[in-house]
């Protein structure tokens, strides 16, 4: 019989000789995952040795436990029969974090009890006290008027006089809090999409800013912007034509909105999305949650940072709360496309092909275009108070569509449009 592996919740002893490494063991994993299992009698890979148990072994164990954590927890200690061996048992829980061994803090890194920095135990002890809903906002006067709009799509309703309340916008004080703040409608929060000629940050051709308003609408202008950019190649080659896409806008999206969702907005630094000729990457600031193992979050197990947000981000369909999307992106890409450190968690998705810089749209001094823009810019050239419907009808594309294209043309200079939406006229520079 073989015990498997260790992990963030399970480690291995050979005998109580490693109390005092197995000690520190437990409040590692009580401080990250609220629980932990250590077992004395095993080697590190799962091999069965057996523990000599005499008649003061188990008191001494729970004695040690009990002297070497603080705060005080109170173990369970069993003695199994394995294979004809004895093993020692001994299973923690608690939420009393942050929890001590011998007088210093360790947190569980996969199999690793790690001492932790200053700024890992602050956030231990702060705990709750952290949440965007609790922390008050510099800025006390704020308007809702974009977040209200975005309620009134969805046919929900705000009353007036209590959706602060009710959106969890207020501290206990009764001030607004940081979560208010990102979704006002004027704030300091600039969300950036990069662009970049080659593999590198060393040429920058194209930042687009969508901050400043409310995160909501500043995340769903991201995503029209990059569904924009997902254009379609068609290979023509051997019998049977086949198209694809730049990249698979629907693991883009789940990236994406979990980046926001539990991005760690306190640190005041929003998530950002940098586009390279072979991948793009989405950067969130903070690590995972405290308490969900790197197994749980590639099976999609939630424990979202900002739960009060999470609650919003899904009553306006912005997200569902199946825990689909890590798994959806691990099904197409792999779990090597997720890079999570302490401080940062970025997803990796590379291109279907490799982009051109020198002749790809994204070019920054060309701004050369696909032909279905060029078949818009043609006609807008022949035609310049044509209209959107009319356009659609000519390209064969939804107006939806013609409309997120032309928003693109604008933000890259080619196209401009002069006087009001009914009378005035297209300009193609």
């Amino acid at each position: 019989m073989n015990f498997g592996m260790e992990t963030e919740l399970v480690e291995f002893k050979k005998s109580t000789g490693e109390l005092k490494e197995g000690v520190i063991s437990l409040a590692s994993m009580l401080n990250k995952n609220g629980k932990g299992t250590l077992y004395f009698g095993v080697r590190n890979d799962g091999e069965i040795l057996g523990q000599q148990i005499g008649d003061r072994t188990l008191r001494e164990v729970s004695q040690g436990i009990a002297n070497a954590i603080k705060p005080q927890v109170i173990p369970t200690i069993i003695m199994e029969l394995c294979d004809d061996k004895n093993v020692i048992k001994v299973t923690v829980e608690g939420d009393e974090k942050p929890y001590s061994a011998y007088g210093k803090y360790y947190m569980r890194t996969a199999d690793e009890d790690r001492e932790i920095s200053p700024q890992q135990l602050r956030s231990l002890m702060l705990g709750a006290s952290d949440s965007i809903v609790n922390i008050e906002s510099n800025n006390q006067k704020m308007t809702f008027n974009q977040l209200k709009t975005l309620y009134i799509g969805n046919n929900l309703t705000l009353r007036e006089n209590t959706f602060k309340q009710n959106l969890n916008l207020l501290t206990r004080k009764g001030t607004y809090n940081l979560m208010a703040d990102i979704l006002a409608d004027v704030n300091s929060y600039s969300i950036k999409v990069a662009v970049f000629s080659g593999t590198d940050k060393t040429n920058l051709i194209k930042r687009n800013e969508y901050g400043y308003k409310c995160m909501l609408v500043a995340v769903k202008q991201v995503l029209d912007y990059m569904e924009a950019l997902n254009d379609t190649v068609v290979d023509v080659g051997g019998s049977l034509r086949k198209e694809s896409k730049l990249f698979d806008f629907a693991c883009f999206r789940e990236a994406w909105l979990n980046a926001c969702l539990h991005n760690r907005w306190l640190r005041q630094t929003p998530p950002a999305v940098y586009m390279f000729d072979d991948r793009i990457e989405i950067i969130s600031v903070g690590g995972l949650p405290n308490g969900l193992t790197l197994e749980e979050f590639y099976a999609g197990k939630s424990k979202p940072v900002n739960v009060e947000l999470q609650q919003i981000m899904v009553q306006l369909d912005y997200i569902e709360q199946t825990g689909h999307g890590v798994p959806l992106i691990v099904s197409r890409y792999g779990r090597e496309v997720f890079d999570i450190s302490e401080n940062f968690i970025t997803v990796t998705i590379p291109l279907n092909y490799k982009r051109n810089a020198k002749d790809s749209f994204f070019n920054a001094s060309a701004k050369a275009i696909d032909s279905r823009d060029g078949k818009i810019l043609e006609l807008m050239k022949e035609d310049p108070n044509i209209s959107v419907r009319e356009i659609s009808g000519l390209v064969g594309l939804g107006t939806t569509t013609i409309t997120k294209r032309i928003h693109r043309l604008k933000e890259e200079g080619i196209v401009e449009r002069k006087g009001s939406k009914k009378t005035g006229q297209w300009v193609v520079k």
